[in-house]
This record gives structure tokens, sequence and C-alpha cells, in this order.
């Protein structure tokens, strides 16, 4: 019995961090929208958040008049997916529900042209209170739909 727990351990060991640095690996390098424009077209991200606050357009709109919306839209969803797997870890999604999620985004995402609009089934989302709208990127909030023109998990770069 000895012998066997130091092959577990280390075999659990080397799991862990396998897995830790595939995550770290497949993790967004930007944290907002915003950023994500500004470094994948070499802008600051101020004028990007001054442009879309002066405009009214979308962040999808505003990468795809850059010519990145398919650049954009990857690295949406890899900020989608750290927020899910986090809340995942923290035990208020379930694996089954994260999954959903993604999927969801990764389906919605294959008809997305940056507008914001029509991306969907007759405008509806996950909601807001799933801590995927706009606002101060807390993610308070129970899980529900979100009711509009446009999801509001931000896979359609709102």
């Amino acid at each position: 019995m000895k012998n066997m727990k130091k092959p577990i351990i280390v075999g659990i060991v080397v799991f862990s961090l396998v897995l830790v640095s595939i995550t770290t690996f497949a993790a967004s390098q930007y944290g907002t929208p915003a950023e994500a424009i500004a470094g994948l077209s070499g802008r600051e991200v101020q004028s990007v958040i001054d442009e879309r606050a002066q405009t009214g357009k979308t962040y999808g709109t505003i990468a795809k008049e850059a010519g990145i919306l398919d650049q954009f839209k990857a690295e949406v969803l890899e900020m989608k997916k750290d927020i899910v797997a986090a809340r995942v870890a923290a035990g208020t999604l379930t694996k089954e529900q994260a999954d959903a999620i993604i999927a969801g985004i990764e389906n919605n995402q294959e008809n997305c042209d940056g507008t914001g609009i029509s991306c969907g089934q007759n405008g509806a989302g996950f909601g807001a209170r799933a801590g995927f709208g706009q606002g101060n990127r807390q993610g308070r909030g129970q899980q529900g739909r979100g009711m509009g023109n446009a999801l509001r998990n931000g896979s359609c770069g709102r």
C-alpha cells in the first residue's frame, strides 16, 4: 500500500500541472472586448472605448471595420470560457451548465456579423444576470434569460 501512494500522488500532481498549463495556454490574453480590439488592431484601449461611446457602435462593429472580426470573436470566446471556467471552479455553475453556455456562444458566433443585431433565436440570450452583459464585470446575480434584440452574453460583440 505504501508503495502505491507515491505513484498515485505523482500522477495527480502531473495531471494537475498539465491541466493548469492547458487552461493557461487557452486563456485569452485580454480582459475586455476593448482590450482585445486594441491589441488585435494596434490601437490604444481608450481610443476603442471612446469610439464606442461617441458613435454607439458595438465592439463587434468596430472589430469588423478594422478587419479583425474573426480574431475578435475568437478572443471573446476565450474570455467567456475563462469566466465560465472560473464559475465552475467556484461552484456557481456546474460543468453541464458551463458546457451549454459555451456551446450556445459558439453556435451564435457562427452567425455573428459583429453588429449585435439578430444574433440568436428571436433575440433571446443567456441574460445579463448571468454576468455576461455590460456592467462592471463583477458577474454577480443569477443566470437568466435576456430580452432584447441581441445576445447578452457578449458573443456578438456588444
